[in-house]
């Protein structure tokens, strides 16, 4: 048991060769007590209760995908009887009930094993803000282990359990992954309950998943995710699996424009992972970083932070020597914020928000580095706010725009620190970043965290994933497609690509009168027309109807016939339409129409 990779592939293969959960179980007190940390638990379990939690188990049941997987979860997630602190032991309470996301994994089968240590009241990046001493980095100790969710990542990197769980507000469930070589998954706000977690600010909070694979952090997500009517900012998400779209798209940030505090070898590591994504086919297109940059200072220095007040004022009002001074000075940023600051920052994120839309129509995924650079433990004991500050360059705007993301280990860098970078994608769209992270993975030779497990063969698709049966194909061929003004009609509503294709080549196309032109499509038979360029799309049965209902006049439904060999539904055009139209054909496709000027 002792060389087991704490995988969901290894315990699977270790459980089909005659392991029991109590075997396992006994490995993971093992490693825990090898490696010697004090700060990585904040409670940990008995391990003969643990153990008794694994006979319940039963038999192994493959309606429970997690059976028998060990897993931790942050300090301020609740799970029944056991404390929660939030790192603050005069806030301590003991829960009756368990929190939606934890029930969800345990009915899975998973078996809790603890719960870890974390930046007081997830205020940080760092994982040193913590009055019952901060874990060690897995990867070097004398980093930062980084946070606010420390202790659920440094327990994943050194393969105490499979994988745990963290919260993620401001970058907390990606910068501990980036510094501690694993994958840290942020999902889509809503996707996963924080009924029974601790807020930070509530209005922004996720729950995030560290795993040392990303195969294994998406599987753990697409269990945990479901909607839970008690939580009043859950919203159902789709959770197909992992699929790439086709050809990939990735929107990279002008190099110039990005900060890295003097770290060349974070540098160059960024720029190798952006040539790893070209040379896996993806085209990447530039943009400028700079509305991101200006959304990530208002999440501490904007009235956002009145969130994290409202969760520490009670203690405050009551015993203000409890909240470490840091904390206090961050949240302190509250009491010079108004109402109508409140109201101007959120007009100010809405402006910013519609600069970034033409990029994030454009692109499948946004690609940025995980963090700046490596912050020591001594860079934060000499400037707390400062060096803290600066992890959170690449994580800060993240939620404020309501985008999910994963940040996946690259190989090491030039000096043998870990690489890591983060991609980005629209709500819903968790598992196209999760395909895209699926290639950056499989790049190099490297171990999986701080352990001595080579990293696997890639177990996640980069194919599309096959129409659903709750999802329909679409063939779109204007502005429509990707990249081009009306694609977010289809993205927002959970849209995906699937691949881009022409028709048979027996349709004209017209440039339909009106301003702005649309496109018409008409199939005419052999021989009298040109194959038009198309993407098809899988949109969700459900989101079928609203799309259709905007769609006005010439324009119907009906079969297209395409070059591939399918026939799916698109959007045919009125014969009659075509009498004022411009002909188009020769042109062949939308993208050619848009550019060419009127004669």
């Amino acid at each position: 048991m002792h060389d087991l990779e704490f995988t969901l592939t290894g315990l699977a293969d270790a459980y089909a060769k005659g392991a029991s959960p109590a075997d396992v179980v006994a490995e993971v007190y093992r490693r825990i007590a090898r490696v010697d940390d004090p700060g990585i638990f904040l409670l940990l379990r008995e391990e003969a209760d643990v153990k008794a939690d694994a006979a319940r188990l039963g038999a192994p049941d493959p309606s429970r995908p997690l059976w028998g997987v060990p897993f931790v979860v942050k300090d301020n997630i609740d799970v029944a009887g056991l404390p929660t602190t939030a790192a603050c032991p005069a806030f301590a309470y003991v829960p009756d009930e368990t929190a939606f996301v934890v029930e969800r994994l345990q009915v899975a089968g998973a078996i809790l094993i603890g719960k870890t240590n974390l930046d007081q009241f997830a205020t940080g990046l760092n994982g040193t803000r913590t009055p019952y001493g901060a874990p060690k980095n897995a990867v070097d100790p004398l980093i930062v282990p980084g946070g606010s969710s420390s202790g659920s990542a440094v327990a994943v990197a050194h393969g105490l359990v499979a994988f745990s769980l963290g919260t993620d507000t401001a970058g907390s469930g990606r910068v501990p992954a980036a510094l501690n070589n694993i994958v840290g998954l942020k999902p889509t706000l809503g996707a996963l309950s924080t009924r029974g977690v601790v807020p930070a600010c509530r209005s922004l909070d996720a729950v995030s998943i560290f795993a040392l694979t990303v195969a294994d952090a998406h599987a753990v997500y697409r269990v945990a995710a479901g909607y839970d009517a008690g939580d009043p900012y859950s919203r159902p998400v789709a959770t197909p699996a992992p699929a790439l779209p086709a050809p990939l798209t990735v929107a990279v940030p002008r190099i110039e424009g990005l900060e890295f505090a003097g770290d060349a070898a974070q540098r160059a590591s960024f720029e190798a992972g952006i040539a790893l994504l070209e040379e896996a086919g993806a085209t990447c297109i530039p943009f400028d970083f700079a509305p991101l940059g200006e959304v990530a200072q208002m999440l501490y220095y904007g009235p956002w932070v009145a969130e994290r007040q409202i969760v520490v004022e009670p203690v405050i009002a009551r015993d203000p020597d409890a909240i470490l001074p840091v904390i206090r000075d961050v949240v302190g940023v509250a009491q010079g914020q108004s109402a109508a600051d409140a109201f101007r920052a959120q007009y100010r994120l809405r402006e910013l928000a519609r600069a970034m839309a033409p990029v994030l129509d454009a692109a499948d995924i946004l690609a940025v580095p995980s963090i700046p650079t490596f912050v020591s433990v001594a860079d934060i004991e000499a400037d707390p706010i400062g060096a803290n500050s600066l992890l959170g360059i690449y994580t800060n705007f993240v939620n404020l725009l309501d985008l999910c993301g994963i940040a996946v280990p690259l190989p090491p860098r030039g000096d043998g620190r870990p690489g890591s970078m983060t991609l980005l994608a629209k709500a819903g769209h968790d598992g196209a970043a999760a395909a895209a992270a699926a290639l950056l993975e499989r790049a190099g030779s490297r171990t999986l965290g701080a352990t001595p497990w080579p990293r696997p063969a890639p177990s996640v698709s980069t194919a599309p994933a096959p129409v659903a049966a709750d999802e329909m194909e679409l063939v779109v061929c204007g502005a429509h497609m990707s990249g081009l003004p009306l694609n977010g009609e289809l993205t927002r509503l959970g849209g995906r690509i699937l691949r881009k294709t022409a028709t048979t080549p027996d349709y004209r196309f017209y440039a339909l009168a009106g301003s702005p032109p649309r496109p018409g499509l008409v199939r005419q038979g052999d021989g009298q027309g040109g194959a038009i360029a198309v993407e098809v799309w899988a949109l969700p049965s459900a989101a079928v109807g609203a799309f259709l209902a905007g769609i006005p006049a010439p324009l119907g439904l009906g079969t297209v016939r395409l070059a591939d060999g399918t026939a799916p539904k698109g959007f045919l055009c009125e014969a009659v339409a075509t009498e004022t139209a411009r002909d188009v054909t020769a042109l062949g496709d939308w993208r050619a129409v848009v550019a060419k000027p009127v004669a």
